[in-house]
């Protein structure tokens, strides 16, 4: 491919030539031997239609705002790695590129963990698709079934599902100096490997109403031991013409109880 590229540009047709390498990613030829490859940055490949028109949209759009070559074609192979990544020809918005530059403030770098500014640009892209957004939030700090059960069925009242993590000095104030067990990225690292979490973000604060209020979900989803009248948010989200959905229950299952019965049997 660098040979070939280096015959066309003896030609002085261009300066630099970007060729598209599909799985392998992409690589920037210029004269005198320069090249600069980058490697794909697709997570999943669903359909591969519009691609290529994704690339040359992007590129075309980062020269034009100034950038050089290499940054316009390291933009391009990341919208390129967004859009195979849905099922038809799709669009790629600039929220979806942010998110996926900066996935998670530093913390972690799951491709569904996002700092507060990433998600609400992505939730905002959703929207515009028009799409509903459901939201649930809690310690998640030592996963069980119980925990998969409400997801999975908070997945089911929307289209996107945006989970809250507290963050590890959260769970300390609410459940005492020896809680969390695990730290707030590998609580969230293990959420976002799930298939049913579109997006994770951990927040501060004792409760998520700051982040309900910013993300005005459409659904607001807790466990069933709780009454609509004690979940935070839910008359935000009601006076916003949302709903709140509680979750069936799967008893048995606790992680408090689990934690005191490791204690127990430690000694």
């Amino acid at each position: 491919m660098a040979a070939a590229a280096a015959r066309i540009l003896e030609r002085d047709l261009c300066e630099f030539l970007v060729v598209t390498r599909g799985r392998d990613g992409m690589s920037v030829v210029g004269r005198q031997g320069f090249a600069t490859h980058l490697p794909t940055t697709a997570r999943q490949v669903f359909d591969v239609s519009g691609a290529g028109d994704t690339v040359v949209a992007t590129l075309a759009l980062s020269l034009i705002a100034g950038g050089d070559v290499i940054q316009a074609a390291s933009l391009a192979n990341v919208a390129a790695g967004i859009v195979v990544g849905k099922r038809g020809t799709a669009t790629v918005s600039t929220g979806e590129i942010m998110a996926t530059l900066s996935p998670s403030d530093g913390r972690t770098d799951p491709m569904k963990v996002f700092n507060l500014e990433s998600v609400l640009e992505l939730v905002r892209y959703w929207r515009a698709e028009g799409m509903k957004i459901a939201f649930t939030n809690g310690c998640f700090d030592l996963l069980h079934p119980g925990h998969l059960s409400l997801l999975n069925q908070a997945s089911r009242t929307a289209d996107r599902l945006v989970v809250g993590v507290n963050a590890d000095i959260s769970i300390s104030r609410l459940k005492g100096p020896h809680r969390p067990v695990q730290g707030e990225v590998a609580r969230a690292t293990v959420l976002a490997s799930i298939k049913s979490v579109d997006a994770v973000v951990i927040f501060a604060e004792d409760t998520p109403l700051r982040l309900i209020d910013m993300l005005s979900p459409d659904v607001l989803v807790k466990g069933a031991d709780y009454t609509v009248d004690t979940v935070v948010g839910a008359d935000l989200v009601q006076a916003r013409g949302g709903k709140v959905v509680l979750a069936e229950l799967l008893t048995g299952h606790s992680t408090t109880h689990t934690v005191e019965r490791a204690a127990r049997s430690s000694g």
